[in-house]
């Protein structure tokens, strides 16, 4: 996921720079949005190993 994140952060960066405001702007909303979706799944995942008793594997 964080993958997809950094590509549209990326299609963002060269729309950007070739001159295309609304893709650019359309791609870094997307890629804030997974971005922030990946970070909760993180964390949640975190406190179901914690919750558990396992370590967090990273």
């Amino acid at each position: 996921m964080l993958g997809w994140a950094l590509t549209f952060l990326i299609i963002a960066l060269i729309a950007a720079v070739l001159g295309f405001g609304g893709i650019a702007g359309a791609a870094a909303g997307i890629a804030k949005v997974i971005f922030f979706i990946f970070i909760v799944l993180l964390v949640i995942s975190l406190l179901v190993n914690a919750l558990r008793g396992k370590a967090p594997r990273l």
